[in-house]
């Protein structure tokens, strides 16, 4: 009679380490991923970026190449350093004036609306600046890139951010979207040259409709908010 096969054995796990356990890890990892995009792109059309690059463009027409570039990191770096700070100002700012999140959600998503509706209309440039003037934190930096309706949502999303997992998500995602838009801004040269003038103006438009899309669940969110606690 032929022997029977050896029977197969499987490893066995590492000590401590189950099917259970790997579902544990794995599932908050892909939580976190999805936190961070979605964060991330809301932050991105936040910004307005391609109404910023026709500003940064426009505001630095008599510039060398090299000069815009140094420009374009020094916006970047202001953005950055304005929008980590209202991110973790906002908890404070509501236990100072007694502003409930539902109450400034709606606020902060009226206006975001308004804003939305003049980047669709087509915002006005500012003015005419000195070009020897550092334009990189005024106007560049704030109001052009961080205006009202940008800082009001700041404010909002990082009060937001309960635990210490999502503050740290909701950071880097806030950080990669700056370095995003300051990509941009180093590539503008290229960029305009690539879809033309005419082409940032529409994906301008296009920016400003998802805007209001975000700014109508902001204002639903507040609402529904402020009807459940009652």
């Amino acid at each position: 009679m032929p022997s029977a096969p050896p029977a197969i054995t499987r490893p066995a796990p590492p000590s401590g380490l189950t099917a259970g356990s790997l579902r544990d890890t794995v599932d908050p990892m892909h939580a976190h991923l999805h936190e961070f995009l979605n964060v991330w792109l809301k932050f991105f059309f936040l910004f307005t970026p391609f109404f910023a690059l026709s500003m940064f463009l426009s505001m630095t027409g008599e510039y060398t190449e090299r000069r815009r570039r140094r420009l374009a990191v020094m916006t970047t770096l202001a953005v950055a350093v304005l929008c980590v700070g209202l991110l973790f100002l906002g908890n404070r700012l509501f236990a100072i004036f007694g502003i409930t999140l539902d109450a400034f959600r709606v606020g902060v998503g009226a206006l975001l609306f308004l804003s939305a509706v003049s980047l669709v209309q087509g915002r006005k440039a500012p003015p005419e600046l000195n070009q020897e003037a550092d334009i990189a934190v005024v106007p560049l930096a704030m109001p052009v890139i961080v205006g009202p309706a940008t800082t009001g949502t700041l404010l909002v999303m990082g009060a937001g951010l309960a635990s210490i997992p999502q503050k740290v998500v909701g950071c880097l995602a806030l950080l990669a979207a700056v370095v995003s838009l300051g990509l941009m801004l180093l590539l503008g040269t290229s960029i305009e040259r690539g879809i033309g003038h005419r082409g940032l103006n529409i994906l301008s438009k296009l920016t400003g409709i998802v805007l209001a899309a975000l700014a109508a669940q902001m204002i639903m969110d507040g609402v529904l908010g402020f009807i459940a606690k009652r």
